[in-house]
């Protein structure tokens, strides 16, 4: 049976955000994902994984100024000290909080940037990364996502992924199989997880359309599931959804799957 993880950056946002990881003990969950932690320190998310009995599981590194629409430092070679900067804040997090996996987003291109340096510069950056993150027994992911939700995002294809992975030759880097972002681009769900097993290390759901709970939308997830349990996967599931109301309501899909309320003392 999978293990689900709770995506703190999208579910239970009822609640401010450090209240979260008690809202999501509460409902069940072991373990918790999120974007970024870096508003807060690491001692203090740290005290609140430990408080309520959760595990980390995975966040990003810096995606450099969200606010003002930068996705990922990766692809620039002008930012790769601030990138290499990013790597190692991502990996005392990592340390501090015993989070096994870290996502480096790549970034969206601008007109100037080409896609042959664009491609050149990420290589050769995630085997920088690939190189630190290998020596603190961290495992690195990269993540193709959709271009409806992320126009000009560099990185949108499965296969594009493999060949990076490829190219970069560390077995500190794999891949981030998101489910919803796979579908909006291409379907194929089950045979792109069989095509795609060998290099996968995290795996993350959500509903088409609409990123909803995994019950809402076009995608067989109970068939999904349970391929991905027949695979042999001993990671977590994220759940990096937008619940359609409430969180806590809305996961009756999940009880299936060992998420069940539970009584919290905190």
């Amino acid at each position: 049976m999978p293990r689900l993880a709770a995506n703190l950056s999208m579910l239970f946002t009822e609640f401010d955000f450090l209240d979260r990881f008690e809202a999501a003990a509460a409902a069940g969950f072991e373990a918790v994902e999120f974007l970024f932690p870096y508003a807060y320190s690491a001692s203090v998310i740290r005290e609140r994984l430990d408080r309520f009995g959760l595990k980390q599981a995975l966040f990003n590194l810096s995606p450099g100024d969200w606010d003002r629409g930068e996705r990922g430092l990766s692809i620039f070679p002008e930012r790769r000290e601030a990138f290499l900067t990013s790597v190692d804040q991502a990996l005392d997090y990592a340390m501090a909080l015993g989070c096994p996996k870290l996502h480096v987003m790549a970034g969206v291109m601008p007109p100037a940037l080409s896609p042959e340096t664009a491609r050149a510069t990420y290589v050769e950056n995630l085997r920088m990364a690939a190189g630190r993150a290998e020596a603190a027994g961290v495992l690195l992911l990269i993540e193709p996502l959709n271009t409806r939700d992320m126009p000009g995002y560099f990185l949108t294809d499965l296969g594009q992924a493999r060949d990076i992975i490829e190219e970069v030759g560390s077995p500190a880097l794999k891949l981030q199989f998101d489910v919803y972002h796979r579908q909006i681009m291409r379907g194929d769900l089950a045979v792109a997880l069989r095509e795609f097993w060998p290099m996968v290390g995290h795996i993350q759901i959500a509903g088409v359309p609409g990123r909803h709970e995994p019950d809402v939308g076009e995608i067989n997830y109970p068939y999904l599931l349970d391929l991905i349990d027949e695979l042999g996967y001993d990671g977590v599931v994220g759940c990096e959804y937008r619940p359609k109301a409430d969180t806590v309501a809305g996961l009756a899909w999940a009880r299936r799957y060992g998420i069940a309320p539970k009584e919290m003392s905190s």
